[in-house]
């Protein structure tokens, strides 16, 4: 098993790693997802100068790789996220798309189950009009469905526990390449202990 510490911009993130779901997944892969998942509270907080407890705190743990999870929001590129947090601790930082709720729009049946529609597809879910939060209310009230209010991490908690969140079934979504970069590079980080 590869040792894998990961930080994370916020409570979303924190929430889809430590869930149950998740957690399997790695471990079916060759993953082990080390304890704490360290929330930044906050992108502005990734900053070198201030991840570099974190990054000890896992080192200490003695992981395998540290991953970063964190969202563009409104940076121009991904590659600007990734010089503004630096990549002397580790060049595993991946970048969701607008934010990591595109994520939960590109896992149709997750989307089905919380929409209570069986043909719901989410298009580009990386693409959204807005952030991706708020094609997510624009669509309960749209259809007329408990909304995910106004509290992401409780939203968050009701896609992985309730609906079913799953992170290869968004990796598969033909327009949500965030999500399938994660995926993909997870199953890397375990290959050489796999092949062994």
């Amino acid at each position: 098993m590869v040792k894998v510490g990961f930080i994370v911009e916020g409570d979303t993130e924190k929430i889809l790693i430590e869930s149950d779901r998740f957690k399997a997944f790695a471990k079916n892969n060759g993953v082990e997802v080390c304890s704490p998942v360290i929330d930044a509270r906050g992108g502005g907080n990734l900053l070198p100068q201030n991840i570099l407890p974190s990054v000890a705190r896992l080192r200490m743990a003695n992981v395998d790789h540290i991953v970063i999870l964190t969202d563009l929001e409104t940076a121009p590129d991904v590659e600007t996220v990734k010089a503004r947090i630096g990549l002397e601790h580790t060049n595993l930082i991946f970048v969701a798309v607008k934010a990591i709720e595109a994520w939960f729009l590109a896992d149709t049946g997750a989307l089905r189950r919380w929409l209570k529609m069986d043909d719901a597809f989410e298009i580009a879910p990386e693409a959204t009009p807005g952030m991706p939060w708020d094609r997510l209310k624009a669509l309960a009230a749209e259809l007329k469905v408990r909304g995910p209010g106004n509290s992401k991490p409780i939203f968050a908690r009701n896609m992985c526990k309730l609906y079913g969140f799953d992170l290869t079934q968004a990796a598969l979504h033909p327009a949500c390449p965030s999500a399938k970069l994660f995926h993909d590079a997870l199953l890397q980080l375990a290959q050489p202990q796999i092949e062994r």
